[in-house]
């Protein structure tokens, strides 16, 4: 699993958006996007999986031209070039991105953990139940739909993490991973107007990408993670929006977490690390039981926990 790491001194901080975001929800409704702030939605609604995924792509690396003078070696000029891929070395987005579907699919009412009883009272020990099938209007989310219906017995959220990445040793269970699923996120963005696609090459092979191209899009996200920390932080989980909330669980554990906070200053920067350590760190078998709790998501960061 990964860590929450302190970064080497910076000499810049970034610029924040003036906007700020709030959100309410109600998981009994499909309508956990609606419900969030007009000032904060009116324009695009974006699923868990797609801010994971849009916080997890790499924006911009400038390449430096050098030149030789006076036996010294200077900065020409700087290029920038658009990337719009994740890092070759995130092997934690592809179970967080799984993670982010179970609690999309919570929220919308879709899904719930059964009721404990004395023999299973751990979020680890309960299972995933059906609670509507109806339509949601994801691809991604119905097909995880279809697969939890038809499943017998039931599975645990551990269980379907694993499942839905592949990472099960049953070649019976294999029909359950869900494929290609950065690849499907990020056309989702393109039809958003937030991503495009290129092409890049790579030496040895072309790869498809997907840069930013709405910007603005982003640092909304960005702004409103870092204000949850920062000028919004009310060092209680249970009184934090949940989606806000479940945002930043599955950043932690996509370890993509870093990308949001490295535009700070210094001194912001370590508070918002460390307020973001402690949230993850806490015990999601008491958290999870507290009134008003979204029992997924402390669900869900009890399996990254653990593996």
């Amino acid at each position: 699993m990964t860590t929450l790491t302190h970064r080497a001194r910076r000499t810049e901080g970034g610029k924040n958006s003036e906007k700020k975001v709030e959100s309410e929800e109600d998981t009994n409704q499909d309508r956990s996007q609606d419900n969030e702030d007009t000032e904060d939605s009116k324009d695009i609604r974006l699923t868990l999986m797609e801010e994971v995924l849009l916080l997890g792509l790499k924006d911009k690396e400038e390449e430096g031209k050098w030149y030789q003078k006076g036996g010294l070696r200077c900065m020409k000029e700087w290029s920038a070039k658009n990337l719009g891929y994740t890092s070759f070395w995130n092997d934690c987005i592809s179970s967080g991105l799984r993670g982010g579907i179970l609690i999309e699919l919570a929220m919308r009412g879709r899904i719930y953990l059964e009721p404990p009883t004395m023999r299973k009272k751990r979020l680890l020990d309960r299972k995933v139940l059906l609670k509507s099938d109806s339509p949601t209007g994801d691809v991604l989310l119905d097909e995880t739909l279809k697969h939890i219906k038809a499943t017998e017995p039931t599975e645990t959220v551990q269980t379907w993490i694993e499942l839905l990445t592949g990472e099960t040793w049953n070649p019976f269970k294999l029909q359950y991973q869900l494929r290609n699923v950065r690849e499907r996120i990020a056309k989702n963005l393109v039809e958003k107007g937030i991503l495009t696609t290129e092409k890049q090459n790579f030496l040895l092979f072309d790869m498809t990408t997907h840069p930013v191209t709405n910007t603005t899009e982003k640092q909304r996200l960005v702004k409103k993670l870092q204000d949850s920390v920062l000028e919004r932080w009310v060092n209680d989980p249970q009184r934090m929006d949940k989606r806000t909330l479940a945002l930043l669980v599955l950043a932690h554990s996509s370890d993509v977490l870093e990308n949001v906070f490295s535009s700070l200053t210094d001194d912001k920067y370590d508070v918002a690390m460390n307020r973001a350590k402690d949230l993850v760190e806490l015990d999601p078998e008491v958290e999870g039981t507290k009134h008003s709790a979204t029992e997924m998501i402390w669900a869900v960061l009890a399996a990254f926990n653990k593996s």
